[in-house]
This record gives structure tokens, C-alpha cells and sequence, in this order.
């Protein structure tokens, strides 16, 4: 018998004759692995939990076990935004600005969907680069905010070309990347702004190989965690035709919203884009770069400034 096992033995018998009460001594395997323990942790670390392992060998902290709303609030980082009130519609106070009331039809139409699907993780992409994609998703984001309560978390998957950082005038760094690199946890690529209930995870640091990253499971770890927390999760996502990652995202949502910029879009590349996601939930094709002046913005705008200085009269 091993020395070991005799010390424990000797210590259980100890420390029942100390109460007076007989007990059997435990039973230890002669194999038994002997395992040092970790040393405890106080503070804001005690409430961490060990993850996934890293690339490294090393476990990345994660959310714990249950984990509040109240958590997140209090570990997420509180940044300071500088967005462009031009393209970031919802942070100025011009409530009848374009394209406003168009993105308020278009959460109208999402949550008409809702109800007769399962919809809350939504990819926006387009066919092609500079049609519009980031700016739609950002939006969609803040008008979801704007309804009393709803909490939504807008991440940025496009990890060759990003630009929701630059949009909402904050730091790109830690993000999606540094995540699914295994070297943060979720807490430490969440950023909140000023708008109430819209966080944000950034693209990350630039990286290689993005269509192996987003390949690799841990989005789908990541997705999984912060669910809960969020009444919707809106994915900026590279351009379908020319790589392959949207449709590798669009594997992990609900559906995935299209965008085609007017007079821009060729239609055999929006086609084209269409089949990258056969099997896949198309919920709907947004519009973009329409020309305000033209006789249809122009009738709606007038029919409805009109009827606002009515109400107002």
C-alpha cells in the first residue's frame, strides 16, 4: 500500500476519534491520480468559470454559471462612442431624418415575422462590398434600442474588411477575433455606448485566416452564452459572392437579411448571392441607396411631414 494511501486512511480515523463518532475510513484507489489544487481567487475573478481551451494550453474565463443581465452591466466595458450622426441615423435627435421611418417599417416587418418563426440571431450581407450592408446593420441595431426595453448586441463578423467600429466611433480592438482566437472571454469584447441596451463586439484584431476562425466552433460557444441576455443579435458579415464567410455565418442565425444597393447591384451577382444560401432562412432584401428625390421618396415624405403638422396644428 502506497504511503499516500496510508496518510489519508490515518487522517480519516483521526479525525472521526476527534468527534467521537466511528466512521469508515474512504476508500482510495491505489491508482488514484493525485491532483494539486488550484489556489482560490477573491474578487471580481472568483466569479469566473473555466472555458474552452485556448490554442495556447490555457483556459479562457467565460460567463458564469447562471449569469444575470446585472453581470454583464457590471463587467462589460463602458466606452466612449463618437459616432457619425450622418450614417448612425439614431444617435442624433432628428426624428424624421431619411431613412429613419424606413428602418422603423423594417423592425416592424422583423417582428411580424417573429411571430410565426423563431428569429433573433439575423445576418445582414449583401453580394458584393460597399452596398450598404454595414450601415444597415448598425441601424437595424439602434432602431431595435429604441423600443422601451429591448436589448440587442450587434457584432461586426466581418473580419476582412470591418467597419462598424469606424461608424460608431469607438476602439476595434479586443473583438470577434481576439475570441474566437481563444485569447478573451466574452466580457472583454462586449463594448457599450451611450445608446441604452445596444452593445457591441467589434471585428478584432486582423488575422489570416478568418474563414478557418469562424469555422472553428467557438462562435457558436459565444452565441449560445449571450443569447439570453439580448432580444436580438444583429451579425455585420463579409459580402457573399467574393468569400465564403457569410455562409459559413448564416449557419449560426436565424435568418439572413440581404442587402442590394439601387442601381448598383448587378442582378446576376445578387443571384449568385442568393444561392450562397441555399437552405438557409432569406427573410427579406433591403433596399439601399434609393434616391431621395425620386417620386416615390418624395411623394412619402411629403404625405408624411404633411400629416405630422397636422397632429401638431
Amino acid at each position: 500500500m502506497s504511503r499516500i494511501h496510508e496518510a489519508l486512511k490515518r487522517a480519516e480515523q483521526e479525525r472521526a476519534g476527534s468527534v467521537g463518532t466511528p466512521v469508515e475510513p474512504a476508500h482510495v484507489p491505489e491508482t488514484a491520480p493525485i491532483q494539486q489544487a488550484e489556489p482560490a481567487t477573491s474578487g471580481a475573478a472568483a466569479a469566473v468559470v473555466a472555458g474552452p481551451v485556448s490554442g495556447s494550453g490555457h483556459q479562457v474565463p467565460s460567463f458564469g454559471s447562471p449569469f444575470t443581465f446585472d453581470t454583464l452591466l457590471a463587467r462589460c466595458v463602458q466606452s466612449q462612442w463618437s459616432p457619425d450622426e450622418k450614417t448612425m441615423l439614431f444617435f442624433n435627435q432628428d426624428e424624421l431624418a431619411a431613412g429613419t421611418e424606413e428602418f422603423r417599417t423594417l423592425r416592424s416587418r422583423l417582428y411580424q415575422m417573429r411571430e410565426k418563426m423563431s428569429l433573433k440571431r439575423v445576418l445582414v450581407t449583401s453580394a458584393l462590398p460597399k452596398e450598404g450592408k454595414s450601415f444597415v446593420a448598425a441601424n437595424l441595431a439602434q432602431v431595435m434600442v429604441r423600443q422601451h426595453g429591448r436589448r440587442v448586441l450587434l457584432i461586426d463578423a466581418d473580419l476582412r474588411g470591418p467597419r462598424l467600429h469606424s461608424a460608431l466611433g469607438t476602439v476595434s480592438t479586443p473583438g470577434l477575433s481576439d475570441y474566437l482566437l481563444g485569447e478573451s472571454d466574452e466580457f472583454s469584447v462586449m463594448q457599450r455606448g451611450s445608446m441604452e441596451n445596444l452593445f457591441f463586439i467589434p471585428a478584432g484584431r486582423n488575422i489570416s485566416t478568418p474563414a478557418e476562425l469562424v469555422a472553428n466552433g467557438r462562435l457558436k460557444i459565444l452565441l449560445q452564452r449571450v443569447e439570453p441576455l439580448f432580444d436580438w443579435i444583429i451579425i455585420d458579415s463579409p459580402p457573399a459572392v467574393p468569400v465564403s464567410d457569410a455562409s459559413l455565418l448564416a449557419n449560426f442565425c436565424d435568418g439572413v437579411l440581404m442587402v442590394v444597393r439601387s442601381n448598383a447591384t448587378p442582378f446576376d451577382a445578387a443571384k449568385k448571392a442568393r444561392q450562397e444560401f441555399q437552405g438557409k432562412t432569406l427573410i427579406g432584401v433591403v433596399l439601399n441607396g434609393v434616391n431621395v428625390d425620386s417620386s416615390y421618396s418624395r411623394y412619402y415624405y411629403q404625405a408624411y411631414e404633411k400629416r405630422v403638422s397636422q397632429e401638431n396644428a
